[in-house]
């Protein structure tokens, strides 16, 4: 069995040493439910994040067009 590093794992996906480490860290003892479940959340969160965005700039726009009375 030919062992590999960690150098030669990442330089041949074309990833850094440092994404790996990151990707370990926050999803190495994981299960793959878990991971999904994860992707999941992260994926709400930024649309409910676009959906702030976007009602914060409606209050904005709404305050300009009511001559800032608020």
């Amino acid at each position: 069995m030919t062992y590999r590093t960690v150098t030669e794992i990442c330089r041949r996906h074309g990833i850094s040493d440092a994404t790996f480490y990151t990707w370990r860290s926050r999803f190495g003892g994981m299960e793959v439910s878990d991971a999904r479940r994860l992707k999941a959340l992260d994926e709400e969160n930024r649309k409910l994040k676009k959906l702030l965005a976007e009602a914060m700039l409606d209050v904005a726009t709404l305050r300009e067009a009511l001559g800032k009375n608020f």
